[in-house]
């Protein structure tokens, strides 16, 4: 999930961080990247009051019981939302309150009943995004085309739901859906919104909310969307390692499992990992077979392209096989890629594959297009056909549900993506990159029953599923085979806005759960 600022200069890779997971707009093609200014804070309700007035805690939870009338089963569940109290430990000074919106199926043994924690990405995106759009007992028909900003925010029983195997709790980050820091001053801000400090509160969130519930007993997993991906290994380490729960399972949905793969201009590996994405746009493959269709596109991509990247752009013969390649591969002009030295970043991909259409490619899933509101110039400020399309839709329907059907009313708005969070984010100090690869081998390391499904989307450029295979074939041998899987579905990154793939999903991660 993502923000509007795609731009970032080679070698900023603390910029690049945050470009990678929010969005797209003011991209030129071939052209130096500036990072963002500064966003001006809103005067009608900003995300955070000022330090001297933290704002209100969140009301006392609410329990509500509902049914499901699904094709050939009933499903009766209850419903509590509510808050988590993060307290510091020493004085027990409040901190945060953490949304956590939970789906508990009735007449379920406590003890044998999976639990699943699920989190969206950013940093910054609310839960909404899996609840309403794949998991909960509640869908928002997204699947239409065109997506738009005026869809009607009315959600729908979902047949997909997870509920049938699984428990469910939505957890939001502070900054994110509903959750909020209550401490005073700068010092818990910059703690939240840091990769470790958010790692340490949504632990504690977890244990907070089994032991609150007596769920200490039961299954436990993570479901973790973009962001949320790369946090679900770290969530399972610091689990396991302070706060004294196992985790069964890990689900992540276009994740990114290393991100020094991801910065910027220099590094190969940016364009080797999205080339078979953006073919598979060019082919318009959609369906479960459409990797199948790109074993060509792969293996160029890890072979020769990949060395003569390596070669560097004074090799003239280089240059031109790997232009001429990559022109076949993704439909573009040849002098365009040519100019891109083979090259082809994601932005000039998505807006120049339609540019003769007056459209622009969403990042998230390429095969999906919008208007380009500045056609004709060398560059355009415009907003992602998906992402931006649909976070307003999801924003109602997540206020309606938590206020009407569910009893809690919060009187400030749901953060369905709060740029705020990403641009304040605290990525970490020194040379290295934030990973997550190396937490999730530890973790099978030393427990040979966890399992992880790792599911991608076909045409997603943002976390193109083709650096998850090469980054997984990177861990060693650890007992079945089948305990680490990548399944790349049709669709983009959020990959369950589409019946077929959402339906895929949720078979393969019921399988998981159940052991299967």
């Amino acid at each position: 999930m993502a923000s509007r600022s795609m731009t970032a200069t080679p070698g900023n890779w603390k910029s690049m961080l945050a470009a990678i997971l929010f969005g797209c707009a003011a991209i030129a093609p071939a052209t130096a990247l500036e990072p963002p200014a500064p966003a001006k804070p809103e005067a009608a309700e900003p995300t955070q009051t000022p330090a001297t007035t933290p704002p209100n805690p969140l009301p006392p939870a609410a329990t509500t019981s509902h049914s499901l009338d699904l094709p050939g089963r009933n499903l009766r569940f209850k419903a509590i939302a509510g808050a988590i109290r993060l307290s510091d430990g020493q004085n027990g000074t409040p901190q945060a309150d953490i949304g956590a919106l939970a789906f508990l199926l009735e007449g379920a043994d406590p003890a044998k009943r999976p639990v699943a924690f699920a989190i969206n990405g950013g940093p910054g995106a609310g839960s909404a995004w899996l609840d309403l759009g794949a998991l909960g007992p509640w869908r928002l028909p997204l699947d239409g085309a065109p997506q738009s900003p005026s869809a009607p925010p009315i959600a729908i029983d979902n047949a997909e739901t997870w509920l049938d195997f699984t428990d469910l709790v939505f957890i939001d980050p502070p900054g994110a859906g509903y959750s909020r820091i209550l401490a005073k001053g700068e010092d818990a801000r910059r703690h939240f919104y840091s990769v470790g400090g958010d790692i340490d509160a949504l632990a504690v969130t977890i244990r907070k909310w089994l032991v609150a519930n007596k769920r200490l007993e039961s299954p436990k997993f993570i479901v973790g969307e973009s962001y949320g991906g790369f946090r679900a290994p770290k969530l399972a380490r610091r689990l396991q390692d302070q706060e004294g729960i196992g985790v069964a399972g890990l689900v992540l949905i276009s994740p990114v499992l290393d991100f020094g793969w991801f910065e910027g201009a220099n590094n190969p590996l940016t364009f080797v990992t999205r080339l078979p994405s953006q073919a598979a746009a060019a082919r318009s493959l959609n369906g479960a077979d459409g990797r199948a269709r790109l074993a060509d596109v792969e293996a160029y991509a890890a072979g020769p392209y990949l060395a003569d990247l390596l070669r560097g752009e004074r090799d003239a013969q280089a240059l031109n096989r790997i232009s001429e390649k990559v022109a076949g591969f993704t439909g573009l002009d040849p002098a365009l890629v040519r100019q891109l030295g083979g090259r082809v970043d994601m932005a000039s991909f998505s807006r120049e594959r339609s540019r003769a259409d007056g459209k622009i490619a969403s990042l998230y899933d390429a095969n999906i297009s919008g208007f380009d509101p500045a056609p004709h110039s060398a560059s355009s400020d415009y907003s992602d056909p998906v992402l931006d399309a649909l976070k307003t839709p999801l924003a109602s329907a997540m206020a309606d549900i938590t206020g009407n059907r569910l009893g809690w009313p919060i009187e400030a708005r749901y953060e369905i993506l709060n740029e705020n969070v990403n641009r304040q984010w605290d990525w970490g100090s020194g040379r290295s990159r934030p990973e997550a690869l190396g937490d999730l081998k530890r973790a099978m390391a030393i427990d040979p029953h966890l399992r992880v499904l790792v599911a991608h989307g076909l045409t997603d450029q943002v976390t193109p599923y083709f650096a998850s295979k090469l980054l997984l074939d990177q861990v060693p041998p650890l007992g079945d085979p089948d305990r680490l899987r990548l399944k790349v579905y049709g669709g983009g990154h959020m990959l369950y806005l589409q019946d077929k793939p959402r339906a895929a999903l949720r078979e393969d991660a019921r399988k998981l759960i159940e052991g299967k």
